[in-house]
């Protein structure tokens, strides 16, 4: 079929469809570029949290802190998971803390695009940015609970070593990951709206599933071997047992799952390449209809 000749004229003059979408590689110069755009739009999401409270900005560290121990009066204290683990204290704030950031990131990521719909209608950007905005926010609060975090290591006396360096790349990669989770969640949560309802209850139990309250491996002592191989490449126990392993000096790499380190770089890339991928193939459809 031959084009109209409005088409034709159009693209005689170098004009293109509205809206279309850009190739993979266009697309992310389109999103280096929106870089400061990202970065700003994060904190001042991060300013507004909470500003209708008395305690403002404190309960960005209070909450993972309330939270952790709620877990310990019932995981630990009522339930006994504690029992047998070094440092069960640490252990489990540091899980806690670690595994907030990626929930966070999901559900905000989910909800980036719905929640952000007039912006998305009024203005042409590429989409991809309110989700890594939405995952960046969620990196900035983490900063300052691991500054929290690391008092209570220090405090239930833990030591500082210079392990504490591998933070640095674990959280990288958890980073790379919930990024591009929380761009493929902003896709499903986009296009079915119940979705960040049923969230909660799948995220909750991936939780339960990461050994976050507990030692994996003391539980699946007796299960059979593929299950626990299965359970140990969850990426959600990968990086909490990175962290630990950082931060716990009782953590040794006897306790880490086979091959940790790998496994962490590839759910980085496989996360990042494939959510990427899923979102910006409907980046033309988002905020129609």
């Amino acid at each position: 079929m031959s084009a109209s000749p409005a088409a034709v004229l159009a693209a005689s003059h170098g004009l293109s469809v509205s809206g279309a979408r850009p190739g993979p590689g266009a697309y992310a110069r389109q999103l280096w570029a929106r870089r400061h755009f990202i970065t700003a739009l994060a904190a001042a999401r991060q300013s507004a949290l909470y500003s209708g409270a008395r305690l403002g900005q404190l309960w960005q560290v209070l909450t993972p802190l309330l939270n952790a121990a709620v877990y310990f009066l019932v995981f630990g204290m009522l339930l006994g998971a504690g029992h047998g683990v070094p440092d069960y204290i640490p252990f489990l704030c540091t899980g806690v803390f670690v595994f907030t950031f990626t929930q966070s990131a999901a559900m905000s990521g989910a909800r980036s695009l719905t929640d952000n719909l007039g912006l998305v209608r009024a203005l042409h950007f590429p989409r991809a940015s309110l989700p890594l905005a939405a995952t960046l926010l969620q990196l900035r609060q983490l900063m300052l609970a691991l500054g929290v975090l690391a008092l209570v290591l220090v405090a239930d006396g833990v030591p500082v070593t210079s392990r504490w360096l591998l933070a640095v790349p674990a959280l990288v990669l958890q980073s790379v990951f919930n990024a591009g989770l929380a761009l493929a969640l902003a896709r499903v949560g986009a296009r079915t709206t119940d979705f960040a309802q049923l969230l909660p209850f799948l995220l909750r139990t991936w939780m339960y599933l990461s050994g976050i309250f507990y030692d994996l491996s003391k539980i699946t002592a007796g299960a059979p071997h593929p299950l626990v191989r299965l359970l140990e490449t969850n990426p959600a126990l990968i990086y909490v047992s990175l962290m630990r392993y950082a931060l716990i000096d009782t953590v040794t790499g006897a306790r880490l799952p086979p091959h940790v380190w790998p496994l962490a770089l590839i759910w980085a890339t496989v996360a990042a390449g494939a959510g990427y991928a899923f979102f910006w193939s409907s980046e033309e459809e988002y905020g129609r209809g």
